[in-house]
């Protein structure tokens, strides 16, 4: 799973294997690890809520995706889910889940072949 990070959003891009699991356990999740601490990310699935949220404790963000979508989303060609949540400031912030396509211009060390097929010509 990779995340990116931008101002007041939230990307997160998911190999077929991920997907896969995330309909199965529920839950996938990564972490980078530096001297003095780590960051961690994951996404989660919640059978009572009805669209994408998110929490951030003990420097973990935490994705939660519907249990249903999540189950769903291995055998369908959805290819992301996205929310705008109002936050308490008055602030917005943009979720945004999806699959991970191959890039065919990609450096040769990224491995992609876990990745979803590509279905543009090149990518940007």
């Amino acid at each position: 799973m990779k995340i990116r990070i931008k101002g007041n959003s939230v990307r997160l891009r998911l190999t077929k294997s991920e997907v896969d699991a995330l309909a199965i356990t529920g839950m996938i999740e990564e972490k980078t690890e530096f001297d003095d601490g780590s960051f961690g990310y994951r996404l989660q699935t919640d059978s009572s809520i009805e669209t994408l949220d998110a929490v951030i404790n003990n420097n973990t963000i935490t994705v939660l995706l519907p249990a249903a979508v999540a189950q769903e989303w291995p055998d369908n060609n959805t290819v992301s889910y996205t929310h705008s949540k109002q936050l308490k400031n008055g602030r917005t912030l943009l979720l945004l889940v999806e699959k991970d396509f191959k890039c065919i211009d990609a450096p040769a060390h990224e491995d992609q072949s876990d990745n979803y097929e590509n279905p543009l010509l090149s990518c940007s």
